[in-house]
């Protein structure tokens, strides 16, 4: 039979809760009775009081959960992710709690219940779509959650750290803009669930599901508009995924078009160097002259050259896990947007000359 606590205290001749102090509160015995208690526990092969069950009597688990729609891979090999986590991890150690990684399957029944059995104080809800069933789970355990993207009607107790999306994007195509490029393709990851690589037609920008990216094309639509192009005038593009290989297949073929696209916008700096892949490979004597922009400025767009806009990755991580470590006594404190500016370089010029 497996060794027990009691089995320990029986073999010492000492109590249950004195066993129990020898592993949590050891300041409360003597060096000699707590060495006695462990050396019987060594002997019997008893490894320690069940660090679950003691993290239901204290009533916190000493960990927090960052909930996140990608597979789990993804976490380890995109590099705002990498910082972003960076960010959390350094705020978590401060506080001497660990960190779970929940990915969302992409069944709701499985994510549901991924969300459910998460053995964590709190949520960290990064780049989740707009499905409120996840945050009804998280409220519905009592559980706190920090989000990273800002909600039109988020309440006033909720706790979120992020960015003007719209307004950051307008920067970018506002630039593009201003170097008189009309002719524009707008490229983001899984536009839609399932939607394929490549362009796609949407009557609006409101169909795009996830927060994020219609932030995004919300905002490179309205620099455009300012200057005549209407929303049905934009080339929208999807790839289905956020990688180098799933940008440069969805703008296959793009530029082989009569009137192609002179600026490609896209929503990650990821895509963005998809795209300069894409057009790496065409032959130089006859390779397209695209502007192309990226967002995030993530390690590798300045060695590309590549026009992005800088959003504070580690900064967001790190205010994110002290929002739900320490939380403000002001609630207005707890809504946090962050700077973030337009980094100019060598992918974006002005409209080639026919």
């Amino acid at each position: 039979m497996k060794p027990t606590l009691q089995a320990v205290a029986d073999a010492v001749g000492v109590s249950r809760s004195t066993v129990s102090n020898a592993y949590s509160r050891p300041d409360q015995l003597s060096a000699s009775l707590r060495g006695r208690i462990l050396d019987a526990a060594r002997q019997l092969g008893y490894p320690g009081p069940n660090p679950t069950a003691r993290s239901l009597r204290r009533g916190f688990v000493g960990s927090i959960g960052v909930l996140f729609t990608s597979q789990l891979s993804y976490a380890f090999t995109d590099p705002f992710a990498v910082r972003f986590l960076a960010g959390v991890g350094e705020a978590a150690e401060r506080h001497s709690t660990s960190m779970l990684l929940v990915p969302l399957p992409t069944a709701v029944t499985d994510a549901r219940r991924a969300v459910e059995n998460a053995a964590v104080d709190g949520f960290c809800v990064y780049c989740v779509a707009d499905e409120e069933w996840a945050l009804d789970v998280i409220r519905a355990r009592g559980l706190p959650f920090v989000s990273t993207a800002p909600r039109d009607d988020a309440g006033p107790d909720e706790r979120y750290v992020g960015i003007d999306e719209r307004a950051a994007a307008y920067s970018a195509a506002a630039h593009v803009a201003g170097l008189g490029h009309r002719r524009v393709a707008l490229l983001a990851d899984s536009v839609l669930p399932d939607a394929p690589a490549g362009p796609l037609t949407l009557a609006g920008v409101e169909q795009v599901p996830h927060p994020t990216t219609r932030g995004r094309l919300t905002g490179f639509g309205d620099a455009f508009a300012e200057v005549g192009v209407d929303w049905a005038e934009l080339t929208l593009v999807n790839a289905p995924g956020n990688s180098r290989q799933a940008a440069a297949a969805a703008v296959a073929g793009l530029f082989d078009q009569p009137d192609p696209p002179t600026a490609v916008l896209a929503g990650s700096d990821v895509l963005a160097l998809g795209v300069l892949d894409a057009l790496a490979a065409w032959p130089t004597s006859d390779r397209p002259s695209v502007s192309v922009t990226g967002f995030d400025d993530v390690p590798g767009a300045a060695a590309a050259g590549l026009t992005t806009v800088r959003q504070p990755a580690e900064e967001k991580g790190r205010i994110a896990a002290e929002l739900l470590l320490d939380p403000p006594a002001n609630a207005a404190d707890g809504h946090v947007l962050l700077p973030t500016a337009l980094v100019v370089r060598d992918s974006t010029g002005p409209v080639p000359r026919s």
